[in-house]
């Protein structure tokens, strides 16, 4: 279940970087009934911000095959990087 509360309740720091910490969800703020912020934990942003990446670079490779870039077989590709790096 979603984290929600009023903006008034951000008086409350230490008690919002506990719950943040402890629930490792996010916690929307909301002003005057509408939502106007999201709170979380720096562990949770890293997670997002890393799940955020991998989609930003699968969506990259989707377009880069959509104009015509030619695919790699994954195990050609495999093979190359571990003789560039290992030798």
């Amino acid at each position: 279940m979603p984290l929600i509360i009023p903006i008034k309740d951000l008086r409350n720091t230490a008690e919002i970087s506990n719950l943040a910490h402890k629930e490792q969800e996010p916690i929307f703020i909301t002003k005057n009934g509408y939502s106007d912020l999201v709170v979380m934990s720096s562990e949770l942003y890293d997670r997002f911000a890393g799940i955020n990446r991998i989609d930003q670079a699968i969506y990259e490779s989707e377009q880069e095959l959509l104009n015509g870039a030619e695919a790699v077989d994954a195990h050609i590709a495999f093979a190359e990087l571990e003789k560039k790096h290992f030798g």
